[in-house]
């Protein structure tokens, strides 16, 4: 079995496991998964309660991973969630600097 057909069969399980809870988003599913095989970021956007948190928390589950959800806001920022890059002028290098969130990080 190569590999385009390995990644075939994984998609489609994939696929059924998430189409047993997100029903008629077939072409979103399908796109979703492109992007994760691209290695690739997805931004979903509807309206409320079309089951976009369903959706994410369904591939999550789907291939053994964790999920966590943040709400934005008109004053967060990108780099507040995946972090930022900073100079050091010491090294004259850039610097990854990432952001430690707890659910505390976050008060509801």
């Amino acid at each position: 079995m190569d590999d385009v057909d390995q990644i075939e069969e994984i998609s489609q399980r994939v696929k059924e496991n998430i189409a047993r809870v997100i029903v008629g988003k077939d072409e979103t599913i399908e796109l979703l998964l492109v992007a994760l095989f691209c290695e690739g970021h997805v931004l979903l956007e509807d309206v409320p309660g079309i089951g976009k948190t369903m959706l994410a928390k369904a591939l999550a589950k789907s291939l053994g991973g964790s999920f966590q959800r943040i709400q934005f806001t008109p004053d967060l920022l990108p780099s507040d969630i995946t972090g930022v890059s900073v100079f050091n002028q010491k090294s004259g290098e850039f610097e990854y600097r990432a952001v430690h969130y707890t659910r505390k990080s976050f008060p509801r």
